[in-house]
């Protein structure tokens, strides 16, 4: 029985039986304390505990859940994975133990035929509280199990409560006997291999006072409403039902361990090892895949950080199988293909899906080439009295080469190396104090204390009327001199000027802050910034051309108008490449920040992969018809949730207030909650001329486009450059490209003849190497001390030759040389010198350790450099000392 079809009869099964069939939550927690939904109960538990008020009184689901805190268990025992579904059945003061127990023998022992799932009865056993004897009797009533299969059991065991004060109550567990091939007889009581639970019931009618412990705990009283929560695990029942060992070898999961297989050349069930890895890479392509379809990007810190140490975990666990090739795209859809009976949404959605996923898979490819390398010279380096690697390097793998810590921690252990972790954690503890303090120090002007604003906040906010008009008379309500309130400012200043209202935009949703002057009787101040440094109180940066400036002097505020309508033009741009990108990209390319000012744009979106060169082109054209439709720019404020149902976007994890201002721009082209100044109409804009794209972050990228009169001269500086190559190269305009791509072309054919022919020059004096080469102990040591070389590729094209020339015998051949001022060497052995213990990357180690740098590689052939040339005399002496 497929595990969708066993999924659909639990749902039939309770229909039938009165309960509202409820869809499963999101696995994504609504509880910013907790990551991901772990248990069936989750979207019941207000009901559950009497928060609110059920909208029905009985309901059923089949819940996604993911637990990933054993997360280093997965494969090693067939019990432990992250994604799962829990079938559940509740009442909300309804039916209680009677009715739970009928309904769980029904569905598990009415026949196939009839809709149920034709568990044999004589193979169920059952466990109950010690204490809850009528349980034991409704069993008997209800059933047909005998009393010698119901089986008592403790608080451990059957007794269910949330940790805290609150509902309570006994449980009943259902248990499959799988036969004497699995384990003892005897029942759960004697052995849960051989036992398997299938169902667990819960019956809250307990309030719980105190407690201390699982196991410790006051009973208060009984609830004045009791509730039934049962759990069925889903994976555990397919299993059973589909005659395999384990929830790896369902039909939702085991496809991809075939997969797997069929990659990498291992045969399932022939290596336990490689059977780990397997089931490790089936489990968490599964769970990416569900992670993914409801909403969650791969990142560096909570949920997006279990979704990339999951993908990284799996694409990891297929090198170790011998696969180092992408991975994902052969993985990915079969893993969908398994699911989408169960979740039809996945297969609809897998083109977002796959992108995120294949994009992670490519960024992490590079991460490991790196990353292994640099870990791999650092392990070889450790003393054999200390094998731990510092949290220095610990903390250069993750902050340098995007190493996870616990893929560092994990191929430590591989090697048998330890890890400062402790040394890590603080260098990490450092890194985000310096990024929070830099965070502060730009948002708030450098200003520690905000005491001098906050004082003037109690007077009330001043009031923006920007949007209307760029002149306003106003008063000099408090002036702030490096934290500091001061009566009076005189020419030369920098000070800060708070007014009772201004039509200064102060910096805000990446728009640019507003630039003009402030004027009085007697005084000029030219204002160069204007920021928030508490909410409500924009503070204008400015510097006194002349004349005295005193609190409560009346001014004329005066907003620079070209600079302004530049400003507007960019962000009113913003808003239609944003437009543009979505609709050619697809709704998915979602703003992960933005920047605006005079003439130029950037805006960060989230897209796994670069878009090519023709959607590029295709998003500048559908952003300039925009500009070309003349589309009115219009704005309104309106309560958050009606905004949101009007269509207009916002930004995800963004915190709006109760009324937002909406940016429309032509009607359904673009509508965004946004508090900046936009221009009249989108023709005002000008035209948009996208001056790159490019990644900035593992699943994010930029766009970057002048605007306006900037976008003409940068078109113009273009024509210009196309001019004069034509003229150089005597070649039409149109063919200069074609031109330049010939003339690259041979330039790189003749780069190539000349290292053809340094090589040969190489190769044909290497033989004297040969004739002064010494035998140290049994093994014959060759140098080659080339000298300068063009790069390390000389070196070692020249030591394979001469390790070609004596493979017969025992010998190693060290090549040295210097590349750009810095040593380079390279060290091969022969295959009877490797038989002797002598092994290349070692002996590496030990040159480049003279030389002040580092490097590593394989037994027979290894490479590394340093920095002080004139320690290669050492060098080469250390490698011959370790030959004796």
């Amino acid at each position: 029985m497929k595990t969708a079809e066993i999924k659909q009869r639990w749902l039939d099964y309770f229909e039938a039986n009165g309960h509202a069939v409820v869809p499963s939550a999101s696995v994504i927690s609504s509880d910013p304390s907790i990551l991901f939904n772990i248990a069936g109960m989750v979207q019941f538990i207000p009901y559950l505990t009497g928060r609110e008020p059920a909208p029905f009184n009985r309901a059923t689901s089949v819940q996604k859940c993911v637990r990933t805190g054993d997360i280093e268990e997965v494969g090693k025992t067939t019990r432990h994975g992250t994604f799962f579904q829990m079938n559940g059945n509740f009442s909300f003061g309804d039916y209680f133990k009677r009715e739970a127990i009928r309904f769980a023998w029904g569905l598990l022992t009415n026949s196939v035929d009839d809709g149920g799932l034709g568990f044999d009865k004589n193979l169920l056993w059952a466990t109950v509280h010690e204490d809850d004897l009528e349980t034991i009797d409704l069993w008997l009533e209800e059933t047909s199990i005998p009393r010698d299969r119901i089986q008592p059991r403790d608080n451990e065991d059957n007794f269910w409560h949330t940790g805290q004060p609150g509902p309570g109550g006994y449980c009943s567990e259902i248990y499959f006997d799988r036969g004497p091939e699995y384990g003892v007889e005897g029942g759960p009581v004697a052995d849960e291999d051989r036992y398997i639970e299938i169902w667990n019931l819960v019956f809250m009618e307990f309030e719980l006072s105190d407690v201390r412990s699982k196991v410790d705990f006051d009973i208060a009283g009984e609830l004045p409403a009791k509730n039934i929560d049962t759990g069925m695990g889903l994976e555990r029942v397919a299993f059973l039902l589909q005659g395999v060992e384990n929830m790896y070898e369902i039909d939702e999961v085991f496809p991809v361990i075939e997969a797997a297989s069929r990659l990498s050349g291992h045969r399932y069930g022939a290596d336990h090892e490689a059977d780990v890895q397997m089931r490790v890479v089936a489990d968490h392509v599964r769970s990416s895949l569900i992670i993914i379809g409801d909403g969650v990007r791969p990142g560096n810190e909570g949920r997006g950080y279990i979704l990339r140490r999951l993908l990284r975990r799996a694409v990891r666990a297929m090198r170790l199988l011998g696969v180092t090739s992408e991975v994902l795209p052969e993985l990915l859809p079969v893993s969908m293909e398994s699911m989408k009976l169960s979740y039809p949404e996945l297969e609809n959605d897998f083109d977002r899906i796959s992108r995120i996923a294949y994009a992670e898979e490519k960024a992490f490819l590079r991460t490991l080439e790196s990353g292994t390398q640099l870990f791999q010279n650092a392990a070889a380096s450790l003393p054999a009295s200390d094998k731990t690697l510092s949290g220095d390097v610990a903390f250069a793998l993750h902050d340098t080469h995007g190493f996870p810590i616990d893929l560092t921690l994990e191929m430590a252990s591989e090697q048998g190396v330890n890890v400062d972790e402790e040394g890590f954690r603080a260098l990490m503890s450092e890194q985000r104090t310096r990024a929070k303090a830099d965070a502060k120090a730009k948002k708030g002007g450098g200003h520690a204390d905000l005491s001098a604003y906050s004082a003037l906040l109690e007077d009330g906010v001043s009031e923006f009327v920007g949007y209307d008009r760029l002149e306003a008379d106003s008063r000099v309500r408090g002036i702030v001199v490096d934290g500091l309130a001061q009566e009076v400012l005189t020419p030369g200043q920098t000070a800060d000027l708070i007014l009772d209202l201004t039509p200064f935009y102060a910096e805000a949703g990446g728009q640019r802050a507003d630039i003009g002057l402030i004027k009085g009787h007697g005084f000029t101040a030219r204002v160069l910034d204007v920021q928030n440094p508490i909410k409500g109180l924009p503070a204008h940066r400015v510097e006194v051309i002349d004349g005295e400036i005193h609190v409560g002097a009346e001014v004329l505020a005066v907003v620079d108008h070209d600079h302004r309508f530049q400003g507007s033009q960019a962000h009113t741009a913003t808003h239609l490449v944003h437009a543009a990108l979505r609709e050619i990209l697809g709704t998915h390319a979602v703003q992960a920040g933005s920047m605006n000012q005079p003439g130029y744009m950037r805006f960060d979106y989230s897209f796994p992969e670069a878009p090519s060169q023709q959607m590029r082109a295709e998003i500048e054209d559908v952003a300039n018809l925009a500009v070309r439709s003349n589309y009115e720019v219009g704005t309104e404020f309106l309560p958050f949730e009606d905004a949101r149902k009007s269509g207009a976007m916002a930004l995800f994890g963004e915190k709006y207030p109760n009324i937002v201002r909406v940016v429309d721009i032509g009607g359904p082209f673009s509508r965004e909650l946004c508090g900046g100044t936009h221009v009249g109409s989108s023709s005002e804009v000008g035209p948009i001329s996208v001056l790159s794209e490019a990644s900035v972050g593992s699943g994010v990228r930029r766009i970057e486009a002048a605007v306006g009169m900037d976008a003409f001269r940068s078109l113009a500086a273009e024509r210009s450059i196309v001019s004069s190559l034509s003229d150089m190269l005597k070649v039409p305009g149109t063919d200069v490209q074609e031109r330049v791509g010939d003339l690259m072309s041979k330039l790189k054919d003749a780069e190539k003849e000349i290292a053809r022919l340094n090589s040969q020059q190489l190769l044909a004096s290497a033989g004297k190497f040969l004739d002064n080469a010494e035998t140290v102990g049994s093994t014959l040591f060759v140098v080659a001390d080339l000298g300068d070389v063009s790069n390390a590729g000389d070196i070692r094209t020249v030591v394979t030759d001469l390790r070609g020339r004596v493979s017969e015998r025992s010998a190693v051949v060290l090549g040295i040389g210097t590349s750009n001022s810095k040593p380079v060497v390279v060290i091969a052995t022969t295959a009877a010198a490797r038989e002797e213990g002598h092994q290349a990357g070692k002996l590496v180690s030990l040159a480049c350790g003279e030389l002040g740098g580092g490097g590593g590689g394989k037994p027979d052939l290894a490479q590394g450099g340093g920095s002080d040339v004139s320690a290669i005399p050492s060098a080469i002496a250390a490698v011959k000392a370790a030959l004796q």
